[in-house]
Parts: C-alpha cells; sequence; structure tokens
C-alpha cells in the first residue's frame, strides 16, 4: 500500500486520539509456541510474528524484528544464537586501521539480511490497515558491533580517521539496505543507534548523527520514512543533533525523562518514548506498567508530537498480560483527568 508518510507523521501529531507504538515483535513467538532460533531463521515466520501482534493490540505501525545482530553478521560476524533472547554479536572483527581498510562492504542478501527483507515484503501483504516498519541499526552502533564497544570507544580518541573510515563502510551498507526495504514495500525503517548515547554531544554528532544524516537524505521522502531511535542517558544533551539528522520521527529509551526532550524537539517532529522494556514490560506487573503508562502520559501527552512507545525492543520473554495492560491503559487515558 503506498501511504503518504510525512503526511502520517503530520496527521499522528494533528490528532487529539491517544495512541501508542512500542517497539514490538518478539514476544510474539510465546503465541505462536516457536523459538526465537526459529523465528529469526524464516521470513514467513517472521511475517506471520507481525501479523500476529498487529492482531493483538492497536498500535499504529508494525515494526519488524529489531535483530541488530543481521547486519554484522553480514560483514563476517559471529552471531550468538539462543532460543529464548535476541542474538547477540561476540567478540570483534576489525581492530586495527589495516583490518578497517581491507574490511569489504557486503551485498544486500548476505547472511540473514535478505530473509529479512523478504520478511518485510510477506508482511505488507498481509498488513493492510497500518504501516509497517523494518527494524535496523545505526551506522556508529554497526560499527561498535564490528571492532567492539571499547575498541570503537577508544578508537574516537585515538584514532578517529580509522572510525570514520568504518563508518564510510557501514553506512553505504545500511543505506542499501534501506532501500532494499523501500522496494519490498515498508513505509520506512526504526534505526537503533543505541551506542550513540554513549557518546558526548560533540562526538555523537561527529560519528554518528553525521552519517545517520547521509542515510536519512538518501531514503526518506514522502512514502518512506526514517524514525531514528537512541536509547542513551545522554541523548538528552543530543536532541539537536538528532533532530539535525532530519528523520521524521525521533524514539527515544528510558535512561532520559521524557519530559526532558520534549520541549528540544521540533513540533513537526514525532518524539517516541519510553517505556522500560525490561524493567516494566518484562519484570512488572499489570498494575505496574498501567501506573507507569499514565505517569508518562500525564507528563507528556501535553506535546502534540509526543506518542507513547516502549523505550526500546520489548523482551521476547514479556508477559501478553503486561503488554495488553499497557494498551488498556493508553485507551483509557484521559488528559482532562
Amino acid at each position: 500500500m503506498n501511504r503518504k508518510m510525512k503526511q502520517w507523521v503530520a496527521d499522528c501529531i494533528a490528532s487529539s486520539e491517544c495512541r501508542a507504538m512500542p517497539i514490538l515483535s518478539f514476544p510474539a513467538v510465546s503465541l505462536m509456541g516457536i523459538t526465537v532460533k526459529e523465528l529469526i531463521s524464516d521470513s514467513s515466520l517472521q511475517a506471520r510474528a507481525m501479523e500476529t501482534v498487529a492482531r493483538q493490540v492497536d498500535s499504529v505501525a508494525a515494526v519488524s524484528l529489531m535483530d541488530l545482530s543481521v547486519e554484522a553478521e553480514c560483514f563476517g560476524g559471529t552471531v550468538h544464537v539462543s532460543d529464548d533472547e535476541v542474538p547477540t554479536i561476540v567478540g570483534s572483527l576489525v581492530s586495527t586501521p589495516e583490518e578497517v581498510e581491507r574490511l569489504v562492504i557486503p551485498a544486500v542478501g548476505t547472511g540473514r539480511s535478505g530473509l529479512y527483507v523478504d520478511a518485510v515484503s510477506q508482511a505488507v501483504e498481509l498488513i493492510r490497515d497500518r504501516p509497517v516498519f523494518a527494524g535496523m541499526i545505526g551506522p556508529f552502533s554497526l560499527a561498535g558491533r564490528l571492532m567492539d564497544i571499547t575498541g570503537i570507544m577508544m578508537a574516537c580518541y585515538e584514532s578517529p580517521e580509522t572510525v570514520h573510515t568504518l563508518l564510510d563502510k557501514t553506512t553505504s551498507f545500511l543505506e542499501e539496505y534501506a532501500l532494499a526495504f523501500k522496494r519490498a514495500g515498508a513505509d520506512g525503517v526504526v534505526m537503533a543507534e543505541p551506542m550513540a548515547g554513549l557518546l558526548s554531544p560533540e562526538f555523537g554528532d561527529e560519528f554518528s548523527s553525521r552519517y545517520v544524516k547521509h542515510i536519512v537524505e538518501r531514503v526518506q521522502d514522502d512514502d518512506f520514512i526514517v524514525i531514528y531511535h537512541n536509547c542513551g542517558g545522554s541523548a538528552v544533551h543530543m536532541v539537536d543533533s538528532i533532530a539535525g539528522t532530519g528523520a521524521a520521527a525521533l524514539h527515544f529509551g528510558n535512561a532520559v525523562d521524557m519530559a526532558d526532550v520534549m520541549p528540544q524537539v521540533p513540533p513537526h517532529v514525532l518524539a517516541m518514548g519510553n517505556v522500560d522494556p525490561s524493567g516494566q514490560f518484562r519484570e512488572g506487573t499489570p498494575e505496574s506498567i498501567r501506573a507507569t503508562t499514565v505517569a508518562l502520559l500525564g507528563k507528556c501527552a501535553k506535546w502534540p508530537n509526543f506518542m507513547i512507545s516502549s523505550g526500546c525492543d520489548i523482551p521476547p520473554s514479556t508477559s501478553w498480560e503486561n503488554i495488553r495492560a499497557f494498551f488498556e491503559a493508553v485507551r483509557e487515558f484521559d488528559p482532562h483527568l
């Protein structure tokens, strides 16, 4: 379905109705009776998982798996897979300037990337009543998975030119990956850049935002948008830089207070966040998640461009009782009380 996504953002902001868009896909495993390992290995199961979630909850959009191991695996990274947890990258692939120079940019379709694109192409045929977003990693966070966290943080100080060379390569791949999702029929991407939250505002601009901006300028248009996610505590000091990427929507993690973030977000940009995905969705109770949701809405619903969400990807083992309690609280919220 050809949706005008920038108009969709404007309509969300203009609406007086309280709606939600949590990052929700992996908990479908309990409803489908499958493992995470099975889910990440089968595009048809992924599409069915997205459809299953869409039938269960009144989210404004569907989001594909936020599996941030896919892109690093394409470059040659080693993935740890289990039956009940989201996959992770183990170790580092590059550590020296020479290794970074030799690193080959993979084609989209390498590893599981083609499988994930195919899952979205199937999902857009199954889910017709709301936008479908594809999940993907951001350029600095991908570089961090290739070099490992400690290595890239040190390199930002000691060998910034090496980091920039690596970022040129991760950005090039991610541009093509996002375009593949666009051709598959996705309405946009949710780009997770969690490691940018470890950077100072100055480094965040140099090593993350400028590269995210390249991707946004290449792929975003009236029909396809980028939702940028940063779950770091420093994000509250980086809003100008993050908004400067041009992403149509910004998504913040639970390490920040959304009441501190919202005054800094341009009114035409949708801002999403930030109920704790682990502390509340997975570990909380229906009562605690209702209270947390109502409290957040009470603080932030006064901003028309605020949309409540999870602070990050909701873990696979999260109970559906908690997920439903979140949506019930959103549906029942009265801003006039």
